[in-house]
């Protein structure tokens, strides 16, 4: 199948009001567009937002080995001289 093919059928879904499918092709266009070798792009989805609980889609930040959290100023004596 080769990406006239695919955006034939994009644009027919899309007349269709079947922007879940349109969307989908369009996914498999620009991988097929964006690389030169050969993709199989059968199983290509997104994301389904709620889809995995929530709170998934955002990253975890995680520090560094032998990272230590510095300590918390104490409020009583900041801005305060000796």
């Amino acid at each position: 199948m080769d990406i006239e093919d695919l955006r034939r059928q994009m644009e027919a879904a899309a007349a269709a009001m079947d922007f879940e499918t349109a969307g989908r092709l369009r996914d498999q266009i620009s991988v097929l567009r964006g690389g030169g070798e050969v993709v199989d792009t059968a199983g290509l989805t997104r994301q389904q937002p709620g889809a995995m609980g929530l709170g998934t889609s955002q990253q975890r930040m995680t520090p560094p080995p032998g990272w230590v959290k510095p300590k918390k100023p104490d409020p009583m004596t900041k801005g305060r001289k000796r």
